[in-house]
């Protein structure tokens, strides 16, 4: 029993520490208006295990320290991932499932830059949703199928 728990930290810090590393490694992408992180790839983890939520919430944290939005993103952008990955997590169809990032991100942190950096609210927001939308839904979507395909990759990937 206590093996067991000690193998879901384990994962839940793996899965924080290559999120926030992937997101700081390409920083000049992964913040601003035109964000591409490709870490949110990650939070279709979710739709597999609902137990990833708080290796994802504390993986997008510890990277929205490096943000030029400083302290304010740690909380604002976390909290767009949390909403995110909940909702993923309850979601019965991939596909959708996909969306939410898209839909959180591009709300709540289309309306954080434009309260910060006063840029253009429905802009920036659209800007935000596409970035989204590209690596969750047009790249990680098709990527988690087929990893639903192989049940030896789902049962290594549930905790």
């Amino acid at each position: 029993m206590k093996e067991n728990k000690v193998n879901k930290v384990v994962k839940i810090a793996l899965v924080a520490a290559i999120y926030a590393v992937l997101t700081v490694a390409i920083a000049p992408i992964s913040y601003g208006p035109v964000q591409f992180r490709i870490s949110e790839v990650m939070t279709l983890f979710a739709f597999i295990d609902p137990l990833y939520i708080p290796g994802l919430v504390i993986g997008c944290a510890i990277s929205n320290f490096f943000s030029p939005l400083g302290i304010v993103d740690v909380f604002v952008g976390t909290t767009a991932t949390f909403l995110s990955v909940y909702m993923i997590s309850k979601s019965k169809n991939l596909l959708i499932a996909s969306l939410w990032p898209t839909i959180f991100n591009g709300i709540i942190v289309g309306a954080e830059l434009y309260f910060i950096l006063k840029l253009p609210l429905v802009i920036t927001s659209l800007q935000v949703a596409l970035g989204e939308f590209t690596v969750v839904t047009v790249a990680g979507y098709p990527l988690f199928k087929l990893l639903q395909k192989n049940q030896n990759v789902l049962k290594a990937l549930k905790m």
